[in-house]
């Protein structure tokens, strides 16, 4: 690691898809999903996957958070300890569809972003901005089964220069079209990568070790970091498929693994480099600014 660069954040792996982001003066709480080994997880339709492993801590030790994050409301990614623990008042930026089943369940500052809308928090001369980009749950017709998926790209700026970018992909499958959000948002410094390989009904409805590569080719993060692939039933493609496949494509030293518990740094681009501005809005769409 070169000298001149410093963390912009910090990622702590909780466990599937739940992370603890520490993001300059910000911390956001992904999926969250606390459910203990041998609980179950409702994926809709009647069916549930038993949890095989523990999160790494419990709701009550979570740091005080700004928001959550939450790619779609799946079981093993919004459980009923989730549900029941967390704050009602607590913003939590998630699909349109989400949306209005956690304000049912009394969560009144639950945010929906449609694709390319974003959501802003501001501290001091920090600013931290989630834009919801693309996101396939299942191939085909039963993607429209499955409930909507997003993924995220995450901006932190300070007094206007962009210090971090981090795309967190969500459970979507790897589609070329995924291009435009490299195209929209170059230059991503790390992405939280979903795998797992998640078999429904013998359908493929998450990455599998090769897809994953497929969309670190597409998207060339600086470091990919796996998450989402050894927690259910349901995951079919362990870590070391992602792995061997990025091996063959000279891509393995791009990765850090992360085991529940640990945290690592986000580094973002040298002190020297200027942010380049592209944050989504130079196609003149029309983009919901909040908070």
């Amino acid at each position: 690691m070169a000298d001149d660069l410093q963390p912009a954040g910090q990622v702590t792996f909780v466990g599937t898809a739940t992370t603890l982001l520490r993001l300059g003066g910000f911390t956001l709480l992904t999926d969250p999903n606390f459910l203990h080994a041998g609980e179950h997880a409702y994926l809709g339709y009647g069916l549930f996957s038993r949890r095989l492993t523990n999160p790494a801590m419990p709701i009550a030790e979570l740091p005080d958070l700004d928001a959550v994050l939450l790619s779609h409301l799946h079981g093993d990614h919004f459980d009923r300890r989730a549900r029941h623990g967390l704050p009602r008042s607590l913003p939590i930026i998630t699909t349109p569809q989400a949306q209005r089943r956690l304000k049912r369940w009394g969560f009144g500052a639950a945010d929906g972003l449609a694709t390319w809308e974003r959501y802003e928090l501001r501290r001091g001369d920090e600013r931290l901005t989630i834009t919801s980009v693309p996101g396939h749950h299942g191939p085909g017709l039963l993607d429209r089964l499955l409930p909507p998926v997003m993924g995220s790209i995450i901006d932190l700026e300070r007094a206007g220069r962009r210090l971090l970018r981090l795309y967190v992909t969500g459970d979507t499958l790897y589609r070329p079209e995924l291009a435009e959000i490299p195209a929209r948002f170059p230059g991503i410094d790390a992405m939280l990568v979903h795998l797992g390989g998640t078999r429904i009904l013998g359908f493929l409805v998450t990455m599998d070790g090769l897809q994953g590569v497929d969309l670190m080719r597409l998207v060339n993060p600086k470091v990919t970091l796996p998450i989402h692939y050894d927690d259910y039933r349901v995951f079919r493609s362990p870590l070391t498929d992602f792995l061997g496949a990025a091996a063959r494509h000279d891509l393995r030293p791009a990765i850090q693994t992360l085991r529940r518990g640990d945290t690592r740094p986000l580094i973002g681009p040298p002190p020297a480099a200027l942010a380049d501005g592209a944050d989504g809005r130079r196609r003149g769409e029309d983009r919901t600014s909040r908070r």
